[in-house]
């Protein structure tokens, strides 16, 4: 599959193994992924998320992913529905992070003081990400998977990532105006 990745969508795999590295995370999440995909200049996502208003909201997206990752990765409706049970997530945060340090709920190993050498898997959610994006340029009729199917496939993909794009107002709907040419509305 990999061959039909273009510069861009490559460089967004290899940004994301690097966020990983750098949050000493032992598998390549769907997060790293998005924030792979802020860090790109002058490609088709890049040109998708400046269009609609991200350009200027890119750290706010990332404080966004890093609270995520501080609630151990639940979103923010989950959250929510947590709340709705009575279960406060961000008091339970706070009590973990007070006994064992901030971030203790993350996946990072450096916080656990664990050391992580070596190649970096990628978890289930960033291989869903992956094979949604070969569906997404499938059903575009696209003979390679840009960077363009990758943020496409994260936005059709429930989680953290979608959400955090839909609260800055990048949907599926809207990356498929600022995109054209049939968005792959069949993988939704």
């Amino acid at each position: 599959m990999f061959e039909r990745f273009t510069k861009d969508a490559r460089a967004v795999v290899q940004g994301a193994v690097g966020h990983a590295e750098e949050a000493r995370a032992e598998t390549v999440e769907p997060e790293h992924l998005l924030l792979a995909l802020l860090d790109r200049e002058g490609s088709r996502a890049s040109f998708a998320l400046a269009a609609l208003g991200v350009g200027e909201h890119r750290d706010a997206v990332r404080r966004e992913l890093g609270d995520a990752r501080r609630r151990a990765g639940l979103s923010q409706s989950e959250t929510e529905a947590l709340a709705g049970l009575g279960i406060d997530v961000t008091e339970i945060v706070a009590k973990v992070e007070e006994v064992h340090g901030v971030g203790a709920m993350s996946a990072d190993d450096r916080k656990r003081g664990r050391r992580w050498s070596g190649h970096r898997s990628f978890s289930r959610g960033a291989k869903e990400v992956l094979e949604k994006a070969l569906r997404v340029a499938v059903a575009r009729r696209d003979r390679h998977i840009g960077d363009e199917h990758l943020l496409l496939a994260l936005a059709l993909r429930p989680g953290v990532p979608a959400e955090v794009l839909a609260d800055h107002g990048v949907t599926h709907a809207s990356l498929s105006r600022v995109l054209g040419e049939g968005a792959g509305e069949a993988c939704a």
